[in-house]
């Protein structure tokens, strides 16, 4: 099968070259996960964004294997007659056999090829095929479990495709990369059966890891000593724990998305991985240097409309002068650390009230829970607002024709004759309806759970309760966000942009996307080194919260420890003045290159080729001794010094008493820019 290749893999100013050179002319690659056109959590943003970057490099020789879900491919997928010749007798015969496989185009950027395997059609072999599974490995899987009875039939799938294609008359070599136990059953058929393929295994978080953290257990520190057989059996996860481990040692390469997760690897699925593949994202570049400050400030006055109305008849604060932070992500409270913010967040507000700052600072929690409805105090308020607005332009309207009129014939106008009294009527009742007996809002919805919600517990604990005395308010949307809601108009991407700061001090973090999607739109960000993000970020930056990367020390301090040290970060960057925050901003956008595909894919082909190179050392070579960690370059710490106020000397921008009156002080970014540049040295060894 001829390759059409076009590998386009560019490197950063400071970084080496990627020198990396394989013959793939008669190499296929398989990547396989139940996330390809199936969007349940992190691993489609991974595949979704990588697809371009490697359509690029294997061109047509490039397919993505996953579920057939008919609402998600009506909208996603373009379905086409096979255009290999191997694959479409593959299908066809697959078909024949009472199978139902896909084949199209994911209309994603690249449009990679896709096959699609119905699942729930072959059900009627669940119970065979969960009898060789247990023959073959001792692995049995309960009948009440629907998601592996899914990853049973899937990878069993799997395998018989990998198998057909294998059997052609000139088969190709072929590299099959699985993502997670769901598809990892497939990768342990294929070796069992000894089938000529090179196999890749990516764990992006262990079975083990996720339910041993959701139990609040002290997992780092006693991560040597867990006995992983009882564990995973007292959460009803052996069989699920069984099909990962199983996966990671038969494959030909073992993977993991950080640092942090390789160790958790070693003790749970007890193999070191032969390489960390980090996480990357499609970074869009813009032509002008500061158009995502203009994004910024465009998002941030439609946070602002929100809150007027959130906050009516108790907006006694100067949006001018406050500070928007969130944290987001999947609702767990504990691993996504909503606790330690919520309590990081009670001592800010007692150090702004104490020191008479005139910061006021409004967080949001942006987590799905079960909810019936929005509250309605809540929608009361953005309708309060859109009635004041309209009540603000019908007067604006007839004093501009009065006052046009007074112009016409020469005259100043008297002002006590342009607002009449149906005027201070109209704005007396308009002043009268923001009035409000109660306190606004802390949660925007209906809570089915109310009194049992964590998040709403800890807030009654802490008693922040969105009153006027508070410099801090807190603003819980147990939603994701939408463009339609008609409460708070915003996509995700859009609501990043418009905040100041990201806050995500996980205790369970294999990657972290949110804080890596807050870098690449220039937006500074809090996270942890428990977080595969922070533990990549102080690998390659010498001083990350000079680039607005604030890492909280999570691993050798205690709770308390670390909560004041999150309060810290929390009060030094509401001391920052708005001209050190902006330059702040230029610096974390300046990092989105880091986080690009375009670096972070060489990782993959790293383990691509080391796959071929171990089942194919006939053909390929591969040098064993190459770094497989992401260890690479390091930006050092900006020529001018963080813009902190705690660590500002006379080099970087120093706030005065002026300043406040002299926002426009004359920054040059290219300069700062490629002062940085000049500067980023590879690292000392």
């Amino acid at each position: 099968m001829p390759l059409a290749r076009s590998l386009s893999v560019t490197s950063l100013s400071g970084l080496e070259e990627w020198d990396e050179e394989f013959d793939l002319e008669d190499a296929v690659l398989f990547e396989i996960a139940w996330e390809v056109a199936n969007k349940v959590g992190g691993i489609y943003t991974v595949i979704q964004t990588k697809a371009r970057l490697t359509a690029e490099e294997w061109g047509e020789n490039y397919f993505l294997v996953g579920p057939y879900v008919e609402s998600n491919v009506r909208t996603q997928v373009e379905l086409i007659e096979p255009t290999n010749p191997v694959l479409k007798r593959t299908i066809d015969k697959m078909n024949s056999s009472g199978c139902k496989v896909y084949f199209g185009r994911w209309l994603i950027e690249g449009s990679p090829y896709v096959v699609l395997i119905d699942v729930a059609f072959t059900a009627w072999s669940l119970d065979s095929w969960k009898r060789e599974l247990w023959d073959l490995c001792d692995i049995g899987v309960p009948w009440f479990d629907r998601e592996a009875n899914d990853a049973v039939l899937f990878g069993f799938l799997t395998a018989w495709l990998l198998g057909e294609v294998t059997q052609s008359e000139e088969p190709p070599h072929i590299v099959a990369h699985f993502h997670e136990w769901l598809a990892g059953l497939g990768l342990v058929l294929c070796r069992h059966r000894k089938l000529p393929i090179a196999t890749i295994f990516t764990t992006h978080a262990t079975l083990l890891g996720r339910y041993l953290c959701a139990g609040s257990v002290d997992f780092y520190n006693k991560l040597a000593d867990f006995n992983v057989d009882k564990e995973a059996g007292d959460r009803q996860i052996y069989h699920r724990y069984c099909l990962e481990r199983a996966a990671a040692h038969c494959a030909h390469v073992f993977t993991t998305v950080s640092q942090i997760t390789a160790i958790e690897a070693e003790y749970l699925l007890k193999r070191a991985p032969d390489i960390v593949t980090p996480n990357g994202l499609n970074v869009k570049k813009f032509s002008a240097v500061h158009e995502f400050q203009n994004l910024h400030a465009q998002s941030k006055n439609r946070i602002q409309e929100f809150v007027r109305g959130h906050f009516y008849g108790h907006l006694d604060f100067n949006l001018d002068k406050t500070l928007f932070l969130f944290i987001a992500g999947r609702y767990e409270f504990s691993n996504k650390g909503a606790d330690i913010f919520l309590e990081a967040l009670a001592r800010l507000n007692y150090l702004l009230r104490v020191n008479h700052s005139d910061v006021t600072v409004i967080a949001f929690f942006i987590m799905p829970a079960r909810t019936n409805n929005f509250n309605v105090e809540t929608l009361k308020g953005q309708a309060v607002r859109k009635q004041l607005w309209d009540t603000a332009q019908t007067v604006k309207e007839r004093f501009g024709k009065k006052l046009y009129e007074s112009l016409l014939v020469g005259q100043l106008p008297d002002v006590s004759k342009i607002l009449d009294k149906e005027d201070f009527t109209i704005m007396k009742r308009a002043i009268f309806a923001t009035q409000r007996q109660c306190q606004p809002p802390i949660c925007t919805h209906n809570m089915l759970e109310d009194s049992g919600d964590p998040i709403l517990n800890c807030v009654r604990r802490i008693g922040l309760f969105n009153s006027s005395a508070d410099r801090v308010k807190i603003i819980f949307h147990p939603e994701f966000l939408s463009s339609t809601s008609p409460l708070l108009p915003m996509d995700y991407e859009e609501f990043v942009r418009g905040c100041h700061l990201g806050v995500f001090p996980s205790y369970y973090e294999p990657w972290g996307y949110t804080p890596a999607e807050c870098t690449v739109m220039g937006i500074p960000s809090i996270s942890t080194n428990l977080s595969g993000f922070g533990c990549f970020m102080e690998e390659h930056i010498a001083d990350p919260s000079a680039y607005g990367i604030y890492i909280l020390d999570r691993r050798y301090r205690g709770v308390d420890e670390s909560c004041n040290q999150l309060t810290s970060f929390l009060f030094q960057f509401c001391k920052q003045s708005r001209r050190q925050r902006i330059i702040q901003r230029n610096r974390t956008e300046r990092l989105s290159e880091l986080l690009d595909w375009r670096y972070l894919g060489r990782y993959y082909i790293s383990a691509r080729h080391m796959a071929l190179a171990k089942a194919f050392p006939d053909t390929y070579m591969y040098d064993l001794h190459k770094p497989t960690s992401t260890s690479g370059f390091r930006y050092p710490r900006p020529a001018s010094v963080p813009p902190s106020p705690a660590l500002s000397r006379h080099s970087s921008p120093r706030h005065s008493e002026a300043e406040d009156n002299d926002e426009d002080e004359r920054y040059d970014e290219d300069v700062e820019a490629e002062k940085d540049r000049v500067n980023i040295r590879q690292p000392y060894t």
